[in-house]
């Protein structure tokens, strides 16, 4: 059976103004399942317009912080009670292990929206002492109109990481998901309505990017704010079109992360946590560890069990408990990720482990002697592909990580504590772990630097960005 997704518009379910429709493709058996209203400008501007209205007319921005906290922890259980639901979606969505999406996914997507609704309660504001006359202090008032455009590899959880905090400080919001990943974002704002967030507060509006409802989206006048994770190209057109109406944008944008693995580190965990970090989510992970550095003189041990491990991964059907890689997303992604697997020889590479699969699978592989200028150490080929470098010196593992014109995330293995401290001063990143990967905190800032991002979003960071901090200056007689 067919399922249909439509924009959620003021409220209501709709199809295409024009009524057109596009299909989602199961990644495993390469079939539709779904069809999708195909969204452009008019959707785009029905949104816009319904989100302005919410905003400028309407109660969600005059609520208390309580009142808005209650709503949003409300729309929080109903995500846990169809979380089976939204976790299927994106698994026939973009191949992602059902389990994963059940297990993962949903608990953080709930998370996310209960952890913004109550630090937004929460939150203080600043008071100035100045003098006897004059009376100071600051207020966060709802920045507007939330343009979100969420990427397809973690469709939910990151639709959420923008909603969330938006919808948690008064603003209203048009979600434009990515094409690949649509159906969970349409049963998201199902929910919210269902949770009783007004209408024309969470809109979703279907369609692609360019000369579609993405470009409409990020060009409207209408919008106050634009929030986009992708790739970083995309990202720099986002920007130029925010640019010519003195939009303010926060980019969450490509990512070649940098595993330093040192000679004293505990090489069972290092092990654990590098194929984590590496083949999670089929490596379509914008933080995934594919470049790892490795001291030499634990090279051959660690490179052992490291490659037992991801021999030792269940790839195969997403629908089944126990897999662990499914395939790649789509059609044109897999033939982008395959490229770099054909081209590993050419460019001077050697294949540990890994072969490509049925369909658009990849099994998780391993590679080693490429050289610095090689693509698939500077590229983000977000697929199960990771390079095995040697180092010898904390100098040398250093330049290697900064060598990269992506600054998103690092992590590094060691025991020593004066190590770790000071090569994670030295990273020109976003984020580092240190004998861990993806342990989050919703209150630090998140986000990358070069051409990994603009902006930092998480905790006051998203209160600064999806806020107009204001000042108050009162004299007293």
């Amino acid at each position: 059976m067919t399922e249909r997704y439509g924009h959620i518009i003021d409220g209501h379910e709709v199809e295409s103004t024009l009524g057109h429709q596009f299909q989602s493709i199961d990644p495993y058996d390469q079939k539709p399942w779904a069809e999708v209203a195909f969204g452009g400008a008019p959707d785009v501007d029905r949104a816009v317009a319904a989100a302005r209205h919410a905003f400028d007319e309407g109660p969600w921005p005059r609520m208390t912080h309580e009142e808005r906290r209650s709503l949003i922890h409300r729309f929080a259980d109903l995500i846990i009670e169809n979380g089976a639901e939204l976790a299927l979606a994106d698994t026939r969505d973009m191949g992602k292990p059902y389990a994963q999406a059940l297990g993962n996914d949903v608990p953080r997507t709930a998370a996310n929206f209960r952890f913004f609704a109550d630090h937004a309660a929460l939150a203080t504001g600043d008071v100035y002492p100045r003098d006897d006359r004059h009376h100071l202090y600051s207020s966060y008032d709802p920045a507007g109109v939330v343009a979100a455009i969420a990427p397809w590899n973690f469709p939910m959880m990151l639709e959420s990481w923008k909603v969330a905090p938006a919808l948690a400080w008064g603003n209203t919001v048009v979600l434009k998901p990515a094409e690949d990943s649509p159906a969970s974002a349409t049963i998201l704002a199902r929910l919210a309505l269902e949770a009783g967030i007004p209408a024309g507060v969470f809109n979703v509006v279907h369609g692609y990017g360019p000369d579609s409802a993405g470009q409409a989206l990020t060009e409207s006048p209408f919008i106050d704010r634009i929030t986009f994770t992708g790739e970083s190209n995309t990202g720099r057109v986002i920007a130029a079109a925010a640019a010519k109406n003195l939009v303010p944008v926060s980019l969450e944008l490509g990512g070649k992360g940098a595993n330093i693995v040192f000679d004293d580190a505990d090489i069972d965990n290092a092990v654990e946590w590098s194929i984590n970090a590496a083949f999670t989510n089929t490596g379509q992970v914008c933080l995934a560890g594919s470049r790892l550095y490795v001291q030499r003189g634990i090279l051959p041990e660690f490179k052992r069990r490291f490659v037992a491990a991801a021999e030792a991964m269940v790839v195969g059907d997403p629908k089944d408990d126990s897999t662990q890689i499914g395939p790649l997303s789509s059609d044109e992604h897999y033939t982008k990720v395959r490229r770099y697997f054909d081209s590993i020889e050419q460019a001077g590479g050697s294949i540990d482990t890994g072969r490509l699969g049925d369909g658009w699978t990849i099994t998780p592989t391993v590679i080693s002697g490429l050289s610095e200028e090689a693509p698939h150490l500077r590229e983000e080929i977000f697929g199960p592909i990771v390079s095995m470098t040697p180092f010898d010196t904390v100098d040398e593992a250093v330049r290697l990580v900064n060598a990269s014109p992506f600054g998103l995330n690092a992590m590094m293995f060691t025991e020593n504590l004066s190590t770790a401290h000071k090569v994670a001063g030295r990273l020109r990143v976003g984020t580092v772990w240190v004998n861990c990967f993806f342990i989050r905190d919703l209150r630090a800032p998140f986000g990358g630097a070069g051409d990994s991002g603009v902006g930092r979003e998480g905790g006051n960071f998203s209160r600064e960005f999806f806020t107009e901090p204001k000042a108050v200056v009162m004299q007293l007689n």
